[in-house]
């Protein structure tokens, strides 16, 4: 007799990255009402008993997007109750966050999330809070962070988890792609909530995610998984700078002044050994560079970094660099020097100094500090003034930076940037028709065809252009 196959219901599985769960644990799912964190929530859930979790559900009303967001705050409320989780709510306006400090709203909104979720683990009632962050966000933020030109930090991305002292932060599901959330939802037979500001293209993220990653896979269909690779590469490799650093800045990094006799005067600044620093492979010189330059409070670009290290390597006794956040460096027989400008620095400042700078051309601008060249491309020459002003930046001024959607104050800029004091009172901005195109310290978006250099007056060599 023909024995009758067997038929098994076939429950649908996510993957879930366990390894971050202990048995016990406390653990709030961040509840947008989209489709990633519904499928996390229903996922842990069905495997809350297994893993031993005790679960809650969190939403945060954003003050955005009127009746929309209400539906959301609605639907995740009821998925909650559905679920038998305790659920917890809570309203801020990030809309006028954004505006009182000079931020983007997607700025201010992240902030605002974080915040909540730290006050929600330091109020006891979870230890843990998990956000749904996808294999496909991890591609998009690694792109963006390319764009921008970040260092191999920004390249990795959304971590796994975060440390706050009130608690972690933890993302199981960065091995899930966005295809395999929806098919987990659709098998399920599960609703979930689209947020309608997705689709606009005024933001950056929207855009990667909707023209520049589906062309980019028209060349590489592997291109996400890649990217998420990569970041993977960059966590491990800035663990390891991070224990090497802390090893090795100790023994190169040298405080305060030399004295006559041996021995070193304190003082607010760090040196270098140029001769040491000489023997160091150029991927340790630059991590120095930067880690010395944070520990003084400033941050530095590749740009700035290479020049310290020119002046480090070739340059002669008594050259100085000036660079954006007051950063001042000093080349002297023996050492580079680093601090910050003090306030009194700024006491004999050309606040009305201004230069014509011929397009293209150059100009030396002392009261600046630096040399600004510019040059044009051929068929760009034709539509551009013949000139541009190099000059002071004033109230009202604005600037559209790189990625941005809109202008921002060059007042706000600064605050951002946390400038203060004599350099705040005197920093250089270059005017074309009206139009801020180039400021100290940002990465402005380029204006078509015109390409701007900018070197110390007390740097030898200039980079290409």
């Amino acid at each position: 007799m023909r024995q009758r196959p067997y038929h098994f219901e076939m429950r649908p599985k996510l993957h879930i990255d366990v390894s971050l769960i202990r048995p016990g644990l406390r653990l709030a799912v961040g509840l947008s009402g989209g489709a990633d964190s519904v499928a996390l929530v229903r996922a842990l859930a069905e495997q809350s008993r297994e893993l031993g979790l005790v679960l809650h559900a969190a939403h945060l009303h954003h003050g955005l997007r009127g009746e929309e967001a209400d539906g959301d705050l609605a639907f995740s409320r009821a998925l909650a109750a559905q679920l038998g989780l305790p659920f917890h709510e809570a309203r801020v306006d990030a809309g006028a966050t954004a505006r009182e400090n000079s931020e983007t709203v997607e700025e201010a909104a992240r902030r605002l999330r974080y915040g909540w979720f730290r006050q929600l683990m330091a109020s006891g009632e979870v230890e843990a809070v998990a956000t749904a962050h996808t294999l496909d966000d991890q591609a998009e933020t690694v792109l963006a962070k390319f764009l921008r030109g970040a260092w191999t930090e920004g390249l990795s991305g959304i971590h796994p988890v975060i440390d706050f002292p009130e608690g972690r932060v933890l993302r199981p599901l960065l091995s899930t792609t966005r295809t395999e959330i929806e098919a987990y939802l659709n098998a399920l037979g599960q609703e979930w909530r689209e947020d309608s500001s997705n689709r606009y293209l005024t933001y950056t993220r929207n855009r990667i995610r909707q023209e520049l990653l589906p062309l980019l896979e028209g060349w590489n269909p592997q291109l996400r998984e890649h990217l998420a690779q990569m970041a993977t590469l960059a966590r491990d490799e800035e663990a390891w700078w991070t224990a090497e650093l802390a090893r090795l800045a100790p023994q190169l990094l040298l405080h305060g002044r030399p004295v006559r006799g041996g021995g070193r005067a304190a003082g607010d600044g760090l040196a270098l050994d140029v001769s040491r620093f000489a023997q160091l492979a150029p991927a340790l010189q630059r991590r120095l560079l930067r880690h010395a330059s944070e520990q003084l409070g400033a941050a530095v670009d590749f740009t700035s970094t290479e020049a310290l290290r020119s002046l480090a390597l070739a340059g002669h006794a008594g050259q100085k660099l000036q660079l954006a956040h007051g950063l001042r460096a000093e080349r002297t027989a023996r050492e580079l020097r680093l601090r910050l400008a003090p306030e009194a620095d700024g006491q004999n400042l050309d606040l009305a100094a201004e230069y014509t700078v011929s397009i293209p051309g150059e100009v030396a601008a002392p009261a600046f500090g630096l040399r600004l060249r510019i040059k044009v491309t051929e068929s760009a020459k034709a539509g551009i003034a013949r000139s541009a002003t190099l000059r002071n930046w004033r109230p009202g001024d604005r600037i559209r930076l790189r990625h941005s959607s809109a202008p921002h104050k060059v007042k706000e800029v600064l605050e951002r940037l946390k400038i203060t004091g004599s350099s705040r009172a005197l920093w250089p901005v270059l005017e074309l028709e009206g139009r801020i195109i180039w400021m100290r310290g940002v990465e402005a978006e380029p204006e078509m065809g015109i390409h701007i250099g900018i070197t110390s007056l007390d740097t030898a060599a200039e980079p290409a252009l």
